[in-house]
């Protein structure tokens, strides 16, 4: 299909009018434009909430997760422990500080056999169920 250009060199508009063949005239401009001024109406019917804050925002020190580890785990990683530190074997008992390892709370889930004496600031009720039942307890710092 050729081209109607030819047709229109001369004449100012092109056969568009004043405004329609600048840019986004015709349409009241481009994306956002006159959401204040001549798009107000559509803005008020259609998103009424399209400008300023709603809700609110809860602050990062109660929003930042807890790190846990489970009671299970001191079992497992008993060798790990013991390697870096965190862990002391004395007499039959094993010492564990877990507050200098990061974690902030210990969990009820997993079995353990031998008794520890672990050193965290948080405990959950199961946990502290399954370290006494096996001979061990529970510390804060």
């Amino acid at each position: 299909m050729p081209s109607r250009t030819n047709k229109f060199r001369g004449r100012r508009t092109h056969g568009r009018g004043k405004k329609a063949g600048r840019g986004a005239g015709i349409r009241g401009g481009h994306g956002n434009a006159g959401l204040h001024k001549h798009k107000t109406i559509s803005v008020l019917k259609y998103d009424p909430k399209h400008f300023g804050r709603y809700g609110f925002k809860r602050p990062q020190k109660m929003v930042s997760a807890k790190i846990t580890l489970n009671v299970g785990d001191l079992e497992q990683r008993l060798e790990e422990f013991l390697k870096q530190g965190f862990a002391v074997k004395e007499d039959d008992k094993v010492k564990v500080n877990l507050t200098n390892m990061g974690v902030d709370k210990l969990l009820g889930f997993g079995k353990i056999s031998n008794s520890y004496e672990v050193v965290v600031a948080e405990y959950s009720a199961k946990a502290l169920e399954k370290l006494e039942a096996a001979g061990g307890s529970i510390q804060q710092p």
